[in-house]
């Protein structure tokens, strides 16, 4: 069963379990609103804005959703921004009123967002007017009512005088749709808000992520699912109230939204909030505002190591740099530590866990390793085909189990049978990747059972893009395989038989284009093989397995 040899390597200055958590994720913004009303909790763009403020319109969003928008206790509310302080008051205004957050990727198109509004039953959706384009079906419709809609720049300051993105900077649009309601409105009210009962049962977030087959699946998550890797990462990572937390890494995204943005709530921290990742900017960031904390993935290490103007910025303020998705590579970890003195901590985790189950400890910080399990969890190694648990330096399914899993994935009763088994009593989740654990109980992943992609730390999952593209009218079939990547770590490669009318009329560029109009752009191929036949197994399923081997080996 569970072993227990990890604690030989505990941080002797953490305890080995946690309390339960006794308040609620909004409660933090008010608990650290109460002690530092005058703290900065956000900067963006030469914006700074307070504690005190940033409470004062979260409660004033939420008074708006609830009697505007109707919005009340249980209700999915869709929140499709890139991270800015919108993001954050629109979170925390969900949970205030007892609603359940539904946080998408604004990289999402319009077939996407159907999906999304059509399996959670969400009504109301909080989007960045550069993507309400992408709502429109969605309204005509009517699988929304509203859509409240916000535009960046409102919060950017005057005085700011560097690079901005485009659709960050671009000014306030006018939308003549009736379903379109405007941000700033929701900002007049004048209101006394008043905190209603939420348990820490209730449920919190839906946040979607696929699987092998099939559509995007939602995992729900509680108020305890989540506080309980908040507090986690407050004290793995050494969070206090002088903490000043990069924000890089997607909020909608499970590592910036607890490692960023919950966790430097709860810390009652600052967050600097870098909505699109440029590594100049970063650099000027860290030296500006003394930034202690980062939660990345690697790349974007590897991005401001290699950006000249970083050379001569003073980044000795960062503390910790905490990061997963794919292994930071051992030269460019040496490398961050003669330029910093720090070494990169290395997690493993996943939607299901709305983050980490392993961390490696701050005393020993392995390289491209997961870690050893966090608080009160549990971790073990499983033949995936007779599910028997396996011993030190076997290779087989990693399985967790704690307090901070979902509960399950949202009305999909099949897939919770298939991703969730008993072991002497106990309920562990089958991530379905394979590693294995040394004798001092750290584990290490060595492959995927799943067939999904890490591009820079974005999951592809291949039979949702197949699943997409085979919408297309020329494509007879398909097969989507990981193909390595010199910066992304592996990359989206589509291997394709045409209609046979059609072979000699359609290029790589079509099906590329084709493809940025229905799915995010990082699921999009970057590679496009014409092929004229798939292998096939004697049942005739497409062989992917042999199609991946062969491209890595040849590239390799």
């Amino acid at each position: 069963m569970f072993q227990s040899r990890h604690f030989k390597h505990w941080p002797v200055h953490l305890p080995r379990k946690l309390e339960p958590p006794k308040r609620t994720i909004f409660k933090n913004l008010i608990v650290s609103a109460e002690r530092f009303p005058k703290k900065t909790a956000i900067v963006f763009y030469g914006t700074k804005i307070s504690y005190l403020d940033l409470l004062h319109q979260t409660e004033t969003l939420a008074a708006y959703l609830r009697d505007e928008c109707r919005v009340k206790k249980g209700d999915r509310i869709i929140l499709d921004l890139q991270s800015s302080p919108q993001f954050v008051m629109g979170y925390y205004a969900i949970l205030a009123l007892g609603g359940i957050v539904v946080p998408i990727s604004p990289m999402n198109v319009s077939d996407e967002i159907n999906h999304y509004c059509k399996d959670s039953g969400a009504r109301i959706a909080i989007a960045s007017q550069d993507v309400v384009n992408e709502f429109k079906d969605a309204l005509d419709q009517n699988f929304i009512d509203r859509l409240i809609v916000a535009t960046y720049s409102d919060y950017i300051s005057n005085d700011f005088k560097g690079d901005i993105p485009i659709k960050i900077a671009e000014e306030k649009k006018a939308f003549e749709i009736p379903q379109v309601l405007d941000w700033s409105c929701a900002q007049q009210k004048i209101i006394d808000f008043k905190e209603i009962e939420i348990n820490l049962s209730d449920l919190a977030a839906i946040l979607y992520t696929s699987g092998t087959t099939g559509r995007p699946k939602g995992c729900m998550h509680t108020h305890e699912t989540i506080m309980r890797n908040i507090e986690g990462a407050v004290l793995w990572e050494d969070m206090n109230s002088n903490s000043v937390l990069l924000t890089t890494a997607p909020l909608f995204h499970v590592t910036g939204m607890q490692h960023s943005m919950n966790a430097g709530v709860a810390a009652s921290g600052s967050l600097v909030i870098l909505p699109r990742w440029d590594p100049k900017i970063a650099g000027e960031l860290i030296e500006t505002y003394r930034c202690t904390h980062w939660a990345n993935v690697p790349t974007m290490v590897v991005d401001l190591l290699a950006e000249p103007t970083v050379a001569t910025r003073d980044l000795s303020s960062l503390q910790n740099i905490f990061g997963g998705g794919s292994s930071m590579p051992e030269a460019v970890a040496q490398e961050l530590f003669d330029r910093c003195g720090i070494r990169y901590m290395e997690g493993y985790g996943m939607t299901e866990a709305i983050s980490q189950t392993h961390i490696n400890p701050p005393q020993e910080l392995r390289k491209q390793c997961l870690g050893i399990p966090t608080f009160d969890t549990m971790a073990t190694i499983i033949d995936p085909d007779t599910l028997c648990e396996l011993g030190p330096n076997e290779t087989g399914e990693i399985v967790a189990s704690g307090p901070q899993i979902m509960l399950g994935y949202w009305e999909r009763e099949d897939a919770n049978k298939e991703s969730f088994i008993e072991i002497n009593g106990a309920r562990f989740f089958r991530t379905g990747d394979l590693g294995w654990y040394d004798e001092d109980g750290f584990f290490y992943i060595s492959d995927r059972i799943k067939r999904m992609i890490n591009a820079s730390g974005f999951k592809v999952w291949p039979a949702e893009v197949e699943a997409t593209l085979y919408k297309h009218p020329k494509i007879k079939e398909l097969a989507i395989i990981s193909s390595p990547d010199p910066r992304r770590g592996e990359t989206v490669k589509a291997m394709i038989v045409l209609k046979g009318v059609d072979a000699n009329s359609t290029s790589e560029k079509d099906i590329i284009d084709w493809s940025r109009e229905h799915m995010a752009s990082y699921k999009i191929p970057r590679l496009v093989e014409f092929v004229t036949e798939l292998p096939r197994s004697a049942s005739g399923k497409i062989q992917w397995r042999l199609l991946q081997e062969a491209e890595w080996q040849q590239k390799s």
